[in-house]
């Protein structure tokens, strides 16, 4: 279930032009950087920039049958150059194992050029440790391979400006080809912003496929919702796709403040607002079987489909002996 929130729009937009501005640029190509703190939609915003292009790229036929034009990789934690070559070795199906550091990024640049790709997407950037040796040779790898491959780099992570990515004399030529796009969570003080929030819930609430459940309800209980997730976007779709499940399993096909009350959130989520987890835990706690109760006035057609199959019991033998007339009846010989 994805939702077009204005980040998404925004790092859409500003990435096919970074593309086209790129298509006859020979060094230093300008990319994006999306920072910003857990949940607020990075990771979302640039897979779905690299969806967009390649979808609009092959419908007008510029993007050849066997192409590779979008490659997405993730930084692994305490990454060296080596396993950034072999992530994007992975990615487009060579075995690295063999191979040196130099023989990997050779092969996988060499193929990346042949098959055409024109977007690279590298996310969890914030695993990289500009401050150790290795982790300042491995933003160096990742500037050499967006010099070796002829495309677009964006990158992502978790408030990355905040790791000196950005200082001294490697930072200061990454600052001078990336253009930063910053995420944050929605909020909710003056009418545009609450205006930007109900629009969100509006469009998650028209994802449902639940029958019982009234449109708008959703939009009605924004503030809550905002209260409970601290407008964070991936807090909100947990929050709103786990009662849409709880829906369909007890069988109410809908969703109410009560059963949104039922779910657990990650917990950065409940950390914005303690004492409303503490109540909301006390009274799951107190009210075990506050489930059972919907599940008890659900209507009778439910969907069973994902419900587990009840346990049958199993019948204890019969030791006693058959009754004298389940015998058969010795008959003397002729």
């Amino acid at each position: 279930m994805i939702v077009f929130t204005p980040t998404i729009r925004y790092v859409a937009a500003t990435g096919r032009k970074r593309i086209l501005l790129n298509r006859h640029q020979h060094s230093a190509r300008r990319g994006l950087i999306v920072s910003g703190p857990a949940g607020t939609g990075k990771t979302t915003a640039i897979t779905q920039l690299g969806k967009h292009y390649e979808q609009l790229g092959r419908r007008r036929g510029e993007i050849q049958p066997k192409a590779l034009p979008v490659v997405y990789v993730t930084v692994p934690p305490a990454a060296t150059p080596k396993m950034l070559a072999i992530e994007f070795a992975r990615f487009i199906g060579l075995l690295p194992s063999r191979y040196s550091q130099v023989e990997v990024t050779n092969k996988a640049c060499d193929l990346l050029c042949t098959l055409g790709c024109r977007l690279v997407l590298i996310d969890e950037l914030h695993n990289l440790d500009i401050g150790t040796r290795v982790g300042a040779e491995a933003s160096d790898q990742i500037k050499y391979l967006s010099e070796r491959i002829p495309a677009t780099f964006v990158l992502a992570g978790v408030d990355v400006e905040g790791t000196g990515l950005f200082a001294g004399r490697r930072g200061g030529q990454i600052a001078s080809r990336y253009s930063l796009i910053p995420t944050s969570a929605f909020r909710h003080k003056t009418a545009d912003q609450r205006s930007s929030w109900q629009s969100l819930v509006a469009t998650l609430e028209e994802s449902l496929r639940l029958h019982a459940h009234r449109t708008g309800t959703l939009l009605k209980l924004s503030a809550y919702l905002h209260d409970r997730t601290g407008g964070m976007i991936g807090s909100l779709s947990h929050l709103v796709r786990e009662a849409a499940l709880d829906a369909i399993l007890d069988g109410s096909e809908r969703i109410t403040k009560a059963s949104l009350e039922r779910v657990d959130l990650d917990e950065s989520a409940e950390q914005q607002n303690l004492p409303r987890a503490r109540r909301r835990r006390s009274r799951n706690e107190d009210h075990p079987d506050a489930g059972a109760a919907a599940d008890a006035t659900a209507r009778p057609g439910r969907d069973h489909r994902f419900l587990p199959e009840p346990a049958r019991r199993r019948q204890p033998p019969d030791h006693r002996a058959p009754l004298v007339a389940d015998r058969p009846v010795a008959t003397a010989p002729p």
